[in-house]
């Protein structure tokens, strides 16, 4: 199977079978052969390449002290990255918790890249084409057509500060790497 087949597909299951569902997922296709591990790192017919219940991390006081504790993101939800074929749905399908996949009728449909990234699950590597002091024009928005100097990039928001000359003032503009571009 090509890469660009493996998708992110959401599991919908019974209340509180989260776990079970991911678990049973993951012991099946192992012992058909549809998944790597450390005991069988070539498998025959690699399906199913990696399960998820989205968690997040909650504090709060209780009785004065913090407890945290982590907590489901989405409740009654699974996600499975995969090359949907009729074998990979029927074995999940047929896990017991699993009311179907989420999509329409009995068509499972994949997550989209934007979606994967609002919920963090994968997050492209980006690279851009500037660094920290390097000058950079500004291609949308308010202040397209100007020229200025990064001084900040942050990966992670995939946003970068640039310092802009108006009015002979040098303003900090925030903007999107969508925004700019090497000058």
């Amino acid at each position: 199977m090509a890469e660009q087949d493996v998708m992110w597909y959401v599991v919908h299951t019974y209340s509180g079978y989260e776990n079970a569902v991911a678990t049973t997922v993951v012991k099946a296709a192992e012992n058909r052969g549809m998944m790597r591990t450390d005991e069988n790192p070539n498998p025959t017919n690699e399906l199913i390449y990696e399960v998820k219940i989205p968690l997040e991390t909650v504090t709060e006081m209780v009785d004065g002290k913090e407890k945290t504790s982590e907590r489901k993101v989405f409740p009654g939800y699974v996600l499975i990255r995969m090359t949907l074929t009729d074998e990979s749905w029927h074995l999940v399908r047929n896990v017991r918790g699993v009311t179907g996949f989420v999509g329409s009728q009995n068509k499972a449909i994949p997550l989209t890249e934007d979606e994967m990234r609002a919920m963090g699950i994968e997050r492209a590597v980006v690279v851009v084409g500037y660094d920290i002091g390097s000058t950079v024009k500004i291609t949308d928005g308010p202040f397209e057509g100007f020229l200025g100097t990064v001084d900040s990039i942050d990966t992670a928001a995939e946003r970068a500060r640039v310092i802009v000359s108006m009015f002979g003032r040098e303003t900090p503009v925030d903007l999107d790497f969508r925004q700019i571009a090497a000058a």
